[in-house]
């Protein structure tokens, strides 16, 4: 299981979403209770270059992130980016409490068997522990995630590409499910940004802001 989705705080990242239409780049910074978007900027991408999430051509994709980096001006080099699509699977597993990570993780390998429909070599796994569970007592609930490994290598290959490192591989669902309306409600455009331009931009930009947050776990 070397491929997290659930990695902790990892100082700033940079919110990279990569689309089928474009991509789109922001960061993200303290301010008072809430946060400040410091920059971002988008790039479309030809028709050809992700289909329904799956990265077809990585050297495009690269260029127009390099361009996309290049308008925001942004010096952070560590980054924050997604996978998403029908490879990407998630089950909540009841398994007992008390359970040590190596059983933990043990069982939860079985149990991936049941629910992943590629070769367990082929896939990147992660779990996270979502507390007692609600259905059995005595349980805990275990989110389980799995995502073809190709998925992931051609995400962090891209960043490569454009001088990035991937320092978080989440889920576009989680990356979302994190801009709740009062999250979202806590984001301003920061020193610089044009206000009316943000207001515009901003439902748009929300995974990339989901992506954003992970500075902050």
């Amino acid at each position: 299981m070397k491929k997290g989705f659930f990695r902790r705080k990892a100082d700033t990242v940079l919110g990279v979403d990569i689309q089928d239409h474009g991509v789109q780049v922001l960061e993200l910074a303290r301010a008072g209770d809430g946060y400040a978007v410091r920059t971002y900027a988008s790039q479309p991408l030809p028709g050809h270059a992700v289909l329904d999430s799956n990265i077809v051509d990585l050297e495009v994709v690269a260029q127009a992130l390099s361009k996309a980096l290049f308008r925001a001006q942004t010096q952070v080099r560590q980054a924050a980016v997604a996978v998403a699509g029908p490879s990407v699977i998630s089950r909540v597993v009841a398994l007992e409490a008390g359970l040590e990570a190596g059983e933990m993780e043990r069982r939860l390998h079985c149990e991936a068997e049941q629910y992943i429909p590629y070769p367990l070599d082929e896939v990147a796994i992660d779990f996270q522990v979502q507390g007692p569970s609600g259905r059995e007592p005595g349980y805990v609930d275990v989110l389980l995630v799995a995502c073809l490994k190709e998925q992931v290598e051609a995400r962090e290959a891209v960043l490569a590409l454009a001088g990035l490192v991937a320092r978080v591989v989440d889920v576009e669902a989680f990356a979302l499910a994190r801009m709740t309306d009062q999250v979202v409600a806590r984001i301003a455009p920061g020193r610089g940004i044009n206000s009316a331009q943000w207001a515009a931009d901003a439902q748009g930009l929300r995974v990339a802001c989901g992506l954003a947050l992970r500075s902050f776990d």
